[in-house]
């Protein structure tokens, strides 16, 4: 119990999910952004195949995309040694490697919302401005992004919805080390296995709350 009297059996999944979730969803969104202009306006050999990538997460059982990371980031892959010898970082039961899980799942919904939005953007706008010697970065920044807002809100917002509810690609690469790995979906998971009902309701309360609400503020933005 902390001095208000909620456990920290309660606090800690909760705290760890909304720093993982906001960590996960800046780097898929900043990485959505780019691959999304780019997307959105190139035309290239290859392209539905690497928008197939992309999206791949999407479909892909959560434990594969797990599995997945675990053998490309483990200590046994290059990475993993490369991160460990020249960085002193370990992804595998650690807050960056559920960090690294929720961006890789919550990338290709950020990716297709922003992909969408740039589309919308009129293409004569695009072009006007690149006929008066604008170039790519500033058409991007001051006409396609202030035009797509909505759909950047959208997509941070379902991103960040996405990150908070992972579960499979979590458990496979971070586990769940109470008070350093534990989210909120292996907190509930846990709990239930555990008996202990009560614990598994109030994170389930809090996570319907707090998803119920970004919802409606999506819906919201769609509408105005």
């Amino acid at each position: 119990m902390n001095a208000i009297g909620i456990p920290e059996t309660f606090l800690e999944p909760v705290g760890l999910s909304l720093q993982v979730s906001i960590a996960a969803t800046v780097i898929a969104f900043l990485t959505g952004l780019l691959m999304a202009w780019r997307m959105s306006s190139a035309s290239f050999y290859g392209k539905t195949l690497v928008e197939t990538v992309f999206l791949l997460p999407l479909v892909l059982p959560p434990s594969v995309v797990g599995f997945i990371l675990l053998v490309m980031l483990g200590k046994n892959s290059w990475i993993g040694q490369a991160a460990e010898t020249l960085l002193h970082l370990s992804f595998v039961f650690q807050p960056l490697g559920a960090v690294i899980a929720a961006a890789v799942v919550s990338f290709p919904l950020i990716y297709q919302t922003l992909k969408s939005g740039f589309q919308a953007v009129d293409k004569e706008l695009k072009d006007a401005a690149r006929s008066q010697g604008a170039g790519e970065w500033h058409v991007l920044v001051y006409i396609v992004l202030p035009l797509a807002s909505r759909s950047l809100q959208s997509a941070f917002i379902l991103g960040f919805a996405r990150a908070l509810g992972e579960f499979g690609a979590t458990m496979m690469i971070a586990g769940n080390i109470p008070g350093r790995t534990q989210t909120i979906p292996t907190a509930i998971f846990f709990a239930v296995d555990g008996g202990n009902l009560s614990l598994a309701w109030a994170l389930t309360g809090c996570t319907i709350l707090l998803s119920f609400g970004l919802l409606w503020i999506s819906s919201r933005l769609k509408t105005e």
